[in-house]
């Protein structure tokens, strides 16, 4: 007989599972941003298949749920002698973590101490975002629960949301100064085996509570706005109305319909440093939606040039370029430039698509100042001004000459303008078989003025260069005619 209600019970703490699915509508999975903690009484006056059915209700309950920061965070504390956290708000950041945790928590049996855990939920909470709405949901048999009502006033003085689930053993007074208003949709009393026909109902009002119903602006220009939502229907479910407007009704207002699954929008055409008022209305024929506001004020106007840049620097040119490049707002663009202090100014004069300008016939080592304008279509000119500096010329090698020492070796010799050299960089071309040759090169220092190179392939090009600090100046270079001894 004993083994029979053994079955019987394990029969009974397993098929709730499936039945505690309910339909869920697609968009809970993104719908919230809160913090829930569970206070499950786990003492004594429970007995092990309530326990076990309360578990399996909260899974449930919170299984549709998107978890982790920016989402839904998750912690369970335990009501027994002594408070036990099962785990805190940022241990479990996916569901399958959340569902698995849940079935591995155990009985702790013992007394009633809920006083001892809301104190521990008191202060887990204080070291949370107070910005993020928070819910205390306590699932309990309701029996002696203690002397509860200052900590409860304490927490809801905190913010916090209490709710509220017992069975029928509840001390109805009790928990009904516990719960925070609407005591219709915040506390209920029912029978463990139906605690399934509750979930929905509760799962409403907990996204009541955390629903993340804010327009964001998450992107903004002088001329265009990103907006952003979290989803609140499907493409079947309805549709989105967006208008928007400048506060002081400066131009035609805007109207779009959205489809349902749509989570962003991006605003363009608008007027710089203005601010716009944005209202997003969600419309669906199977419940009312609140509508969602924001407002926002463009980015001041960004005229072009508002950065000039200098690049492709050598003794004789420059390259200059701007930005942002504007095609349908500007005229056209002009360069001046001219060596400082005085130097003789030029002009070159470019059509919108161009954003840079090779400027050249320059002096060496010469500093000058360039100046990029842009004529826009409404008449206005903005220009900007760069200091730029072209390379000096460095000195040339005075002469090299080669001269055969024996069968594919030569001696390179050269000389020098001035002092300044840190030393030459010799290049040739090495015969390394009959038929294959590579090229080779090296470094000397500046007190060489000579060098032997061996195993010399036939019409090699021998080049040496001087080093400066600034780099290498003018090389120069001979050609090896044959083997033996024809060199030029």
């Amino acid at each position: 007989m004993h083994a029979v209600f053994l079955r019987c019970l394990f029969l009974g703490a397993m098929l709730p599972q499936s039945s505690l699915q309910v339909g869920l509508p697609a968009t809970v999975l993104n719908c919230c941003e809160g913090d829930i903690f569970l206070l499950l009484d786990s003492s004594g006056s429970l007995a092990n298949y309530e326990f076990s059915r309360m578990l399996l209700f909260a899974a449930e309950l919170l299984r549709p749920f998107s978890l982790g920061r920016g989402h839904v965070r998750v912690g369970l504390l335990l009501v027994g002698t002594k408070a036990n956290l099962e785990f805190g708000l940022d241990v479990h950041k996916h569901q399958e973590s959340l569902q698995k945790a849940l079935q591995s928590v155990r009985h702790l049996q013992g007394d009633t101490n809920t006083v001892a855990a809301l104190r521990m939920v008191q202060q887990l909470l204080k070291e949370t975002d107070k910005t993020v709405p928070k819910v205390l949901l306590w699932l309990t048999d309701g029996v002696e629960p203690g002397d509860v009502d200052t900590p409860m006033t304490e927490l809801k003085a905190q913010g916090v949301s209490v709710l509220v689930v017992s069975t029928v053993h509840a001390n109805y007074q009790v928990l009904k100064r516990a719960v925070t208003p609407p005591l219709q949709s915040h506390l209920y009393s029912v029978d463990i085996d139906s605690i399934n026909i509750i979930a929905e109902d509760l799962r409403e009002a907990i996204i009541k509570i955390i629903r993340a119903e804010r327009l964001s602006v998450v992107h903004l220009t002088s001329h265009s706005a990103v907006l952003q939502w979290r989803p609140v229907l499907t493409a079947d479910s309805g549709h989105y109305e967006l208008s928007y407007n400048s506060m002081f009704k400066t131009d035609k207002g805007n109207r779009r319909t959205l489809s349902g699954d749509s989570s962003w929008i991006e605003l363009t055409n608008l007027h710089p440093d203005t601010t716009y008022t944005a209202h997003l209305r969600p419309e669906s024929n199977q419940r009312l939606l609140g509508m969602l506001s924001v407002n926002f004020t463009t980015l001041p106007d960004v005229l072009t040039p508002a950065v000039v840049s200098v690049s492709d620097s050598g003794p004789h040119q420059i390259r200059v370029s701007w930005a942002p490049l504007q095609q349908s707002r500007v005229q056209r663009y002009t360069v001046e430039y001219g060596a400082i202090p005085s130097g003789h100014v030029r002009t070159v004069t470019l059509n919108s698509q161009e954003d840079s300008a090779l400027l050249s016939g320059l002096e060496p080592g010469t500093e000058y100042l360039v100046t990029v304008s842009a004529l826009h279509m409404n008449g206005k000119e903005v220009a900007m001004s760069v200091r730029a500096c072209t390379q000096d010329v460095l000195p040339s090698l005075a002469d090299l000459q080669l001269t055969p020492v024996e069968h594919q070796e030569v001696q390179v010799a050269w000389k020098t303008h001035q002092e300044g050299v840190k030393g030459y960089w010799i290049s040739w071309e090495r015969q390394n078989s009959p038929s294959s040759s590579s090229k080779s090169s090296a470094y000397l220092s500046p007190t060489a003025h000579s060098t032997v190179l061996t195993n010399l392939a036939l019409r090699s090009r021998v080049c040496v260069s001087p080093v400066y600090n600034s780099g290498l100046g003018d090389g120069l270079c001979c050609t090896a005619e044959s083997h033996t001894d024809s060199l030029s």
